[in-house]
């Protein structure tokens, strides 16, 4: 017995980096998915547009809580200069805080108005607070990364997830000011634990001030370019609800959170795991001339497993939300149709995002973000202004992420050596394993609608051959 299970761990150290962080994860994943249809029955799509205009924020400020430099962490040959590196980070950190903190003080109540959701007003204090402990958190993160502890950053992932839903499920009385806590304090759980592994590693209190002076100058690309490309990219997923609490209403940011939620967030936590791992290994496999095949079998194994899922939403996607989240909630799965091919491409393409870093082209990184950013922006606009509707601006804003992800995906196979039939070719063949898998469902509910027994039997079937198919692809992937 303990023979076969040893043969279903992965051999290669990149595939047992991917595995320790997605199977640290998944434990407290179908947790907080098994939640999700008993928030949606305590909170309004209010409350969740209440939550999605401070995530949203809070996100702008966190991703550049550090200008970036905790990207740096993993790159230095030297222990003492990464140590470097981790201090001068803290200190950014700090200073953003205060920043944020003043925003805050100033002008929280103008910004909250502005956005459409005056409640948030008197809880904005939990902005600067949510800077500090997510700037800390991926400060140490990166720490973890250089030194490939991914058990540890698994665990604290974990204990992030449970804080928050903790707090969101048990706080429901308090309205949609349980989901800004649990956001907040969740943000900050799992510090502790990496700080500690970074404490105990000899080199790290090798660090000095000449050194904290050398490294800011050393990697002044990453404030310089990174950090706005970071922004961009941030500002290009964050703004949406935000516009959309603006432009629409709270409700409609609340719709349009909850299926961005739901799609992205598994998504995310493969696709993050996948990238961290990659992103410590990219850089010896371009000095050493594997960057191609390492970028085509990373694409390929993410298009296997993110295929399956988007054809499911655009097929059934409104079905699905009605059954899971209950009737309010169809118009969030209406969202999700349009919306399923552009988390794909993102999905496919985020974690070789790190090549900008690798190549040290953050200038390109950049500049993709702006035009992103710039298009998404005008998307919206022009669905609000000359549609007015809600769900024309999500599918016209969708289709233009979409379009600018694979062209960005296009460019990522070209610079590391890879052919454009490398990119088809695995897309076409996950999609007609897709199709095939959804097939038995998509054929009851089409040809048999409200024929509740024949949807149950397709619902297994399909169930089926999708566990046949993920344990296909695991096997082949990270058992190898």
């Amino acid at each position: 017995m303990i023979a076969k299970l040893k043969r279903l761990i992965p051999q290669n150290a990149f595939a047992r980096g991917v595995s320790v962080l997605v199977g640290g994860t998944a434990g407290a994943q179908v947790l907080l998915l098994l939640a999700a249809p008993l928030l949606t029955r305590l909170y309004t799509p209010e409350d969740f547009g209440l939550l999605a205009v401070y995530t949203g924020l809070l996100a702008l400020f966190s991703v550049v809580s550090s200008l970036r430099y905790e990207l740096a962490i993993p790159l230095p040959e030297s222990n003492t200069e990464a140590a470097n590196v981790l201090i001068l980070s803290l200190l950014v950190v700090l200073v953003m805080t205060g920043i944020s903190g003043l925003m805050v003080l100033v002008a929280g109540q103008e910004i909250a108005l502005a956005l459409g959701t005056p409640a948030l007003a008197k809880y904005f204090w939990l902005l600067p607070i949510g800077v500090l402990l997510s700037g800390v958190y991926k400060v140490f993160d990166y720490w973890a990364v250089r030194t490939k502890v991914f058990g540890d950053i698994a665990r604290t992932r974990i204990t992030q997830t449970l804080s928050t839903l903790a707090i969101q499920l048990f706080g429901f009385k308090f309205g949609g000011t349980a989901l800004l806590f649990g956001q907040a304090g969740g943000q900050g759980v799992g510090s502790i634990r990496l700080a500690r592994s970074a404490l105990r590693h000899k080199d790290f209190y090798r660090w000095s001030w000449p050194g904290v002076w050398q490294a800011a100058k050393r990697y002044k690309q990453f404030p310089i370019f990174s950090t706005w490309s970071a922004l961009f990219n941030t500002a290009g997923t964050q703004l949406p609800p935000l516009m959309f609490a603006a432009l629409f209403s709270a409700g409609a940011a609340g719709l349009y959170a909850l299926a961005h939620r739901v799609l992205a967030m598994p998504m995310s936590i493969l696709g993050d795991a996948i990238g961290k791992v990659f992103f410590s290994n990219a850089a010896e496999a371009y000095r050493e001339g594997r960057l191609a095949p390492l970028v085509k079998n990373v694409h390929g194994t993410l298009a296997e497993v993110a295929m399956p899922a988007c054809v499911l939403l655009v097929v059934v996607g409104p079905e699905l939300f009605v059954l899971v989240f209950g009737e309010n909630w169809r118009q969030a799965g209406e969202f999700a149709r349009y919306m399923a091919p552009w988390l794909y491409v993102v999905f496919v393409t985020s974690p070789l995002s790190t090549l900008f870093l690798v190549l040290e082209r953050e200038n390109i990184g950049m500049l993709f973000q702006a035009g992103l950013l710039l298009s998404r922006v005008l998307a919206i606009f022009i669905g609000a202004s000359l549609m007015n509707q809600l769900l024309a601006t999500v599918a016209l804003f969708a289709a233009t992420s979409a379009v600018f992800w694979f062209g960005f995906l296009l460019w990522v196979f070209v610079v590391s050596g890879n052919r454009m039939s490398d990119v088809i070719k695995p897309t076409t063949n996950a999609l007609f394993k897709a199709i095939l898998c959804i097939l038995p469902l998509t054929i009851v509910l089409h040809l048999l609608p409200g024929k509740m027994t024949w949807q149950y039997v397709g619902i297994l079937v399909t169930g089926g051959m999708l566990a046949t198919y993920y344990w296909t692809v695991y096997r082949r992937a990270f058992s190898s």
